[in-house]
């Protein structure tokens, strides 16, 4: 529907893509929001990004802010208006809304003049509430000033962005500028948890697509307005999904075995379990192992910052540090307080496609119930499609407040069935003793080996216990039996198993009578 040529980039970063491209050339753009929601601001770097960018003269008018706060503010993030002022590229007008609905009655007023003077391109009014206040001390319908306001900036041949205040929608005419204008911007200023957000919609945009929804928006200093895209919204690659018959290894050998030589290139897999049952220790492991067969690495780390990661890996005979060191591991820390999911994904995503990144992991994906719990289970999925669709192979950590674990994923995070691969960490207490224990319920595509297995932390990591080469080496000692040896293990209550018993019920026959006990 957009036609590259008509779309004209507005210079705000992040905007211009959820526009697809930019805004319509001469469309007439209004930006609602409260006070302090960055419509000034936004409109300043539309007019700076033009003017220093793009080669758009612009001109601004204001009702109520002076030309030296309007630099001020400009200076703050870095943009030299001042500068652009002095060449002649841009042009601050401070006027009365009497004097500027005056100048749209006219056929070719001052304003018109100073605006083919620099040869302007795009034009700021800040704002529309003092036309409001106006119409209402003069009794006037506000209905006409609109119409003789929108009028007059489509006879000036330029794109037109005025700033609104968002007022009562019960008062009567102040809901009639939403269909007058082209293009609606509105700025939303949300709290959560006494943590404010900002928050950008398009609501409507004649003769052009856009990206719909709530989008994050920030104001940074030294750098302005920046907008992320909601990141449930990521278009797709291409209409079929990449995939390989190409076998990535988990780093752990004996898991490899489990899952029919590893997991797929380009599969997501989900590791969950308790605190303490080695989720981190196996994303370390799954990419050092890929690391050394040439393939590059992330670690998206929502728990422990690097130093701490590295350390832990070095106490295990992980040389973590090496493969950072030389760039093939990246680790990027981002706090789960006061986490925003659209930022985040904005860095991690970028960060993947710079770097070529071949897997990544996230430990732990439940910080994202934290921030934003109704959003969680989409958001997965975003991540999921989004890495899926450039053949990465994914580790989502999961850290389950139960044992097993498998209720959790599925009742909260809802997140199951969008992984390829589940891998479960879980405690098994037998005797008085809490063994560690793996399993591997779903393994797509493969023909997975479904058995809970014991496996230790340990020099090198995770390692799972090879039953038959202790057999051998006489390392059994009871009542600590082999998990082959019970019943139950992931119910957190096993039953030791009886083999004449099994032998018994397996050929009809009576159950073998109790031993007398001893004297």
């Amino acid at each position: 529907m957009n036609e590259p040529n008509d779309l004209i980039p507005t210079g705000i970063a992040g905007l211009d893509d959820i526009l697809l491209g930019g805004i319509r050339r001469n469309n007439n753009i209004l930006v609602e929001g409260a006070p302090g929601a960055g419509k000034t601001t936004l409109g300043l770097g539309f007019i700076h990004a033009g003017a220093a960018h793009f080669g758009e003269p612009g001109v601004i008018v204001s009702f109520e802010l002076e030309p030296d706060k309007l630099l001020r503010d400009a200076a703050g993030f870095s943009w030299d208006l001042e500068g652009l002022v002095r060449s002649g590229r841009v042009k601050i007008i401070q006027t009365s809304p009497a004097v500027l609905l005056g100048e749209f009655h006219a056929s070719e007023g001052v304003l018109a003049q100073e605006l083919k003077a620099i040869g302007a391109r795009r034009l700021v009014i800040d704002g529309l509430t003092p036309l409001k206040l106006y119409a209402e001390q003069h009794h006037t319908p506000f209905r006409e000033d609109m119409h003789t306001l929108v009028e007059g900036l489509s006879r000036l041949g330029v794109t037109t962005l005025v700033t609104s205040e968002l007022g009562d929608r019960s008062v009567p005419g102040h809901e009639h500028e939403r269909f007058v204008f082209d293009t609606i911007l509105t700025l939303m200023r949300q709290e959560q948890r006494r943590r404010g957000s900002r928050k950008l919609r398009v609501m409507k945009s004649r003769g052009q697509d856009f990206i719909d929804g709530e989008h994050t928006m920030t104001i940074e200093a030294g750098s302005g307005i920046h907008v992320y895209r909601r990141a449930q919204s990521r278009p797709k690659l291409a209409k079929l999904q990449p995939t390989s018959s190409e076998r990535i290894t988990t780093g752990i050998a004996n898991l490899d075995g489990l899952m029919d030589g590893g997991v797929y290139r380009g599969s997501v897999t989900m590791v969950a379990g308790i605190s303490g049952t080695g989720k981190t220790v196996s994303a370390v492991q799954f990419l050092c192992a890929n690391a050394d067969r040439g393939r590059t690495g992330l670690l998206v780390s929502l728990d422990e910052h690097p130093e701490q990661i590295m350390r832990n890996a070095a106490t295990l005979g992980l040389d973590l540090r090496k493969h950072v060191e030389a760039g093939r591991i990246l680790i990027h820390f981002e706090s789960p307080l006061e986490l925003d999911l659209d930022i985040h994904f904005d860095r991690v995503s970028r960060l993947f496609e710079s770097r070529q990144v071949d897997c990544i992991v996230f430990d732990s994906v439940a910080v994202y119930e934290m921030a934003a719990q109704a959003e969680a289970a989409d958001y997965l999925y975003a991540l999921a499609t989004f890495f899926k669709g450039r053949l990465a192979t994914v580790y989502f950590n999961y850290e389950s407040p139960e044992l097993l674990g498998v209720s959790q994923i599925s009742q909260e995070l809802k997140g199951s069935h969008l992984v390829d691969n589940i891998i479960l960490l879980s405690y098994v207490e037998i005797s008085t003793k809490l063994r560690r224990a793996i399993t591997v319920p779903k393994v797509r595509g493969s023909r997975n080996v479904q058995e809970t297995r014991e496996y230790a932390i340990g020099q090198g990591g995770i390692s799972i216990v090879d039953e038959a080469e202790e057999r051998k080496a006489g390392e059994q000692v009871v009542p600590q039996l082999h998990f082959s040896a019970y019943y139950g293990l992931l119910s957190r209550s096993p039953s030791r198993k009886s083999p004449a018993i099994d032998e018994a019920i397996a050929r009809g026959q009576q159950m073998p009578e109790s031993s007398a006990p001893a004297q």
